[in-house]
Formats: structure tokens, C-alpha cells, sequence
């Protein structure tokens, strides 16, 4: 793998510090984090919520255990010490989607601590991100702006959804270094099952904190935070970004301003949200409706034994299978892409099977906006198709038309063959006639060609295939057109 191009091979006598947080939304449970309102995505305002999610003075809030569940599992998935007894805090600050005026969440004694998520460089090296903790907390609501930007609205359904909070220590140097980090914990919470972590309908969302200094300084420069960034693109993008206009700052003599900053997609530059000159006093204290959470090994130990192959691991076996590092990694970045080239093999272990769904899969999926759940080439169709091919009853085109008709009618790859007459023809008896037609055809093609053009072969590759209607065997076109020339 070629080393990423970055902004700071413009700055060699600089480096960028970065560290992350992350919002991950615990999209899989039933139910919201204190309350027993559905755990879901709606698209009309203020239907799901109760006294509790909508902070009604008066109202108590009660733990979700299998909230609990998933955090022990992100912790033990991504190497965490897991804290036997824990607590929440209220975090206060004013927001007008906040409706209780503070966050339950935790302070000094988060779940999970001290955690290591491993990631692959450029080099094909392993770097170590260490976290510094994982703790639980609710969602707050949304806000939605007006078209004018006179008046705001509150939608409060989205309060209340569990969370986890994921923070690194700033072990991250480059843009690509936070690029992948971002990936193999997006691909973490997928391959767990405890979040959807779409990004679009912001359950996995990143703050990411970037300071610059001159190598070789031990001290931290001062640090810029930017948010709402929805694409690990465009995280990439920004700090890209940030990171030079940071060192041209430094350049020019002047001071980093510690603030909170927004990525603009169209203008491609970051641009102030909110000054940062101090850390905010959340005033927390102990949340006195919850009780101490208490964690034995015996609860650890049970939620260990639903502890999946993880990303690393997964990466680690499609190797040993054969498939490149490349074709690896853009399998395991998707639990649900490896998944279906799992259950493929299980029919087929052709090393075709690969190819195809890197090329063929990804595209269609792509140009029609569908997931691979909702794909009508389940692995058992495709891997039937591809048998169908390296057993030559089908040629190249052939299998590439038969792949299209499934994907949108869901039919089984042999009866389109018979249906649409496929059948390749295979025999020499059969095509030796048709090529001996096409040079009779074509004396002129044939004289130039034996007189030195031999791109000319394709030609006559072509006028076979038209004279069968694309279904004879190229392969054998190929040697019976060679023997005749």
C-alpha cells in the first residue's frame, strides 16, 4: 500500500496532534436509555417521547440494562479495562434541545477505561490508538433551524437515545491515521450489532480535536475542535485543512485560538462555530435518581461469550484464504459485504467469486442506491452464476447480462439460461463453420493481418460473436481462428 499524500509533506519540520470523540448512538436496543420509549428513528417531531426523556420535573429515571450490555461489549471488544462499579453524573449546561437542563451521563468512573484499537498503516504496520475511555449517556434532541434562520424548532424524540461516548488519547498523527481509526471503530460497532452507526442519521458522529507543533516539542500546541462532520471523507478533508491553516498561522507569527470550528463541503475550508478560550464548567455532581452500577465477572463473563470475530481478526483470516490485503479491507470494512462473501463460499469457492463482488456487487449496489440486504443476487444465486460461467455453459457476456436480470427479478441463474437461450456454444464442430464464414467474409481483413496486423484478430473475434449472437466460447474462438489464420 502506497503512503497516503498529506498536507504536512508540505511541513516537514511540523506535526499535527489529534485526538477523537466519538458518539455512538446504541441504535439496537428496544428501548431508550432511562424510559421505555421506543429506541427509533421518526420522521414526525415529538411523538416518541414520555415525562422522562421530555424532562418532566418530578419524573425518575430507570437504567437500561441491555444498554449496559453493549457498553461491557465495546469494551471488551475494544480491549478495555471494564469498571465493577460505576456511577452517572449530571452534566449542566443550557441548550434548547436539552430539555432537563442537564445530561445524564458519567464523570470519573466511566464503564470502560484504558482500551487499544489497533489499525493498519500505510506500511501494512499495526499502530495502537489507545482510548481513554468509554461512558454512557443520553442523546439529547435535535434542533431544527429555520429556512431564515429566525426561528428555531425542537424535536425531542432523538432525547433519550443511548450513547456511547469513545474518547482517544492523541495518539493520531495524519489525516489518514484518523481516517482509519474512524473506519475499524465504525466497522467495531457493526460487527457487535449494538449500533447501526449510520452516519447520515447521525449514529456515528465525531469530534475530533487537532493541535500542530514543531517536531521534536514536547509541548501541545493549542488545539481547535471540529464537529458535525457526517463522512469519513470529509473528516479527512478537514483536518487536512485545519492542519494547514493552523501551521500557516503559526508561520506568519500569530496564535492559535482555541475554538470550535465547522467544515464547509462547498467551500472546502473550516470556519468558527463558538469561541473556546476556557473549558466549561459543567458543574457535574452525582446523579441522585441512579443508583451505584455494580458489574461482576460473572456479568462480564456472559457478555464475553457474545463477542463476534472482530474487524482485525476477520482481516487477519481473509488473507489466509487468499484474498489480497486490499480485497480484505474493503470486505471487513462492511460486516454485512463479508457476511454474504462468507455465505458464497459456502456454495463456491471459486477465487472468482471475489472479483465479482467487488466489481459487480458494489457497482450495482451503487448506481441503485440499494443495500446488500435488500440485494436480489442472494450468495447462493451468485455463486450458482459463477459456477455456471467457469463451467463454460455460459460465456463472459452472457453471465455479466444473466447477473442483471437476477438483480432485478430475483430469478435463479439457471432458468434465465434456459429462458433467454444462453447456452454457449461450446463445440468446435459448431463454431469452426461460423469462422470459416467470417474469413470467407472478409478476404481483405485476412490478407492485412497475415501481412503483419495482428490487432486485427479482435475484429474477427468480434464478427464470431456477432455471427453467434454472443454466445460462443472465446476461449475456443480464439484457438480455432488462430489455427485457421
Amino acid at each position: 500500500m502506497s503512503k497516503a499524500a498529506s498536507i504536512l509533506d508540505k511541513y516537514p519540520h511540523y506535526e499535527a496532534v489529534i485526538g477523537i470523540e466519538v458518539h455512538l448512538q446504541l441504535t439496537e436496543t428496544k428501548s431508550k436509555m432511562f424510559c421505555s420509549c421506543a429506541n427509533e428513528v421518526c420522521k414526525d417531531p415529538n411523538i416518541n417521547i414520555c415525562e422522562i426523556c421530555a424532562g418532566y420535573p418530578g419524573s425518575l429515571p430507570v437504567l437500561n440494562k441491555q444498554a449496559v450490555d453493549y457498553a461491557i461489549l465495546a469494551g471488551l471488544a475494544t480491549n478495555c479495562n471494564i469498571t465493577q462499579r460505576c456511577s452517572f453524573a449530571r452534566k449542566h449546561y443550557f441548550y434548547p434541545d436539552l430539555p432537563k437542563g442537564y445530561q445524564i451521563t458519567q464523570h470519573t468512573d466511566p464503564i470502560c477505561s484504558d482500551g487499544i484499537i489497533p489499525i493498519r498503516l500505510e506500511d501494512n504496520s499495526i499502530k495502537n490508538i489507545r482510548l481513554q475511555r468509554i461512558h454512557m449517556e443520553e442523546d439529547t434532541g435535535k434542533s431544527i433551524h429555520g429556512s431564515d434562520n429566525k426561528e428555531s424548532f425542537v424535536d425531542l424524540n432523538r432525547a433519550g437515545t443511548p450513547l456511547l461516548e469513545i474518547v482517544t488519547h492523541p495518539d493520531i498523527s495524519n489525516p489518514y491515521q484518523a481516517k482509519t481509526y474512524l473506519k475499524a471503530l465504525h466497522s467495531i460497532a457493526q460487527y457487535l450489532c449494538i449500533s447501526t452507526a449510520n452516519m447520515d442519521e447521525g449514529a456515528f458522529r465525531a469530534d475530533t480535536n487537532i493541535s500542530v507543533r514543531k517536531k521534536g516539542s514536547e509541548k501541545l500546541g493549542t488545539r481547535c475542535e471540529l464537529k458535525n462532520i457526517n463522512s469519513f471523507k470529509y473528516i479527512s478533508d478537514a483536518i487536512e485543512h485545519e492542519v494547514e491553516r493552523q501551521i500557516t498561522l503559526l508561520e506568519q507569527g500569530k496564535k492559535v485560538i482555541q475554538e470550535t470550528r465547522l467544515w464547509d463541503t462547498k467551500t472546502k475550508k473550516t470556519h468558527i462555530m463558538r469561541s473556546k478560550e476556557e473549558a466549561a464548567d459543567y458543574r457535574y455532581f452525582s446523579e441522585p435518581d441512579l443508583p451505584i452500577l455494580e458489574i461482576n465477572e460473572e456479568w462480564i463473563e456472559r457478555v464475553k461469550k457474545q463477542l463476534p470475530t472482530l474487524p482485525h481478526e476477520k482481516f487477519e483470516q481473509l488473507v489466509k484464504m487468499g484474498l489480497s490485503p486490499y480485497e480484505a479491507e474493503i470486505l471487513v470494512d462492511d460486516s454485512a459485504l463479508v457476511t454474504y462473501f462468507e455465505k458464497t463460499q459456502e456454495h463456491n469457492q471459486s477465487k472468482q467469486i471475489i472479483n465479482w463482488i467487488l466489481r459487480d456487487v458494489l457497482g450495482y449496489l451503487k448506481e441503485h442506491n440499494i443495500s446488500i440486504i435488500d440485494f436480489k443476487v442472494t450468495p447462493k444465486k451468485l455463486a450458482a452464476l459463477v459456477e455456471l460461467h467457469e463451467k463454460d455453459v455460459i460465456n463472459a457476456p452472457a453471465a455479466k447480462e444473466i447477473f442483471e436480470i437476477v438483480a432485478m427479478t430475483g430469478q435463479e441463474p439457471a432458468d434465465v439460461v434456459k429462458e433467454k437461450g444462453f447456452e454457449q456454444i461450446g463445440t468446435a464442430d459448431k463454431l469452426e463453420p461460423v469462422i470459416k464464414k467470417v474469413l470467407k467474409d472478409n478476404p481483405k481483413e485476412v490478407e492485412r493481418y497475415n501481412a503483419g496486423e495482428k490487432k486485427l484478430f479482435a475484429f474477427f473475434i468480434g464478427q464470431v460473436m456477432k455471427q453467434t449472437k454472443g454466445k460462443g466460447n472465446p476461449k475456443l474462438i480464439q484457438e480455432i481462428l488462430k489455427k485457421h489464420l
